[in-house]
């Protein structure tokens, strides 16, 4: 299947205003350049096709909206631009179910 995003489409999507995230149209590499916002931005890891994009800059503890919505909480200092994921994310409401570097334990499960 080819890619289906058009020519000139933005690279990042903005499912709702108040969101503090965007979402990845096509996977991106580090170094790729991308309008946030108005904003050139290099991109300091490569993102997969789907994932989160941080909009600005967030600090733990802040919250993520997507379509309006909240997700999660930020774990961890991001950078705007970079990735929003298990990594340097925890949903507010279920446990997170990745495995972890044991490859045995669910992470935020408990189990």
């Amino acid at each position: 299947m080819l890619n289906s995003t058009p020519p000139n489409a933005p690279q990042l999507l903005l499912m709702s205003p108040e969101d503090n995230c965007l979402i990845a149209r096509t996977a991106l590499a580090a170094g790729d350049i991308v309008d946030i916002d108005g904003v050139a931005v290099t991109l300091p890891e490569d993102i997969p096709l789907g994932y989160k994009v941080a909009r600005h800059a967030l600090q733990p503890g802040e919250k993520v909206l997507r379509y309006g919505a909240l997700i999660g909480s930020v774990t961890a200092v991001v950078a705007r631009g970079a990735m929003l994921h298990t990594h340097n994310l925890a949903s507010d409401y279920l446990p997170t179910y990745t495995l972890g570097a044991d490859a045995h334990v669910f992470i935020g499960s408990g189990h």
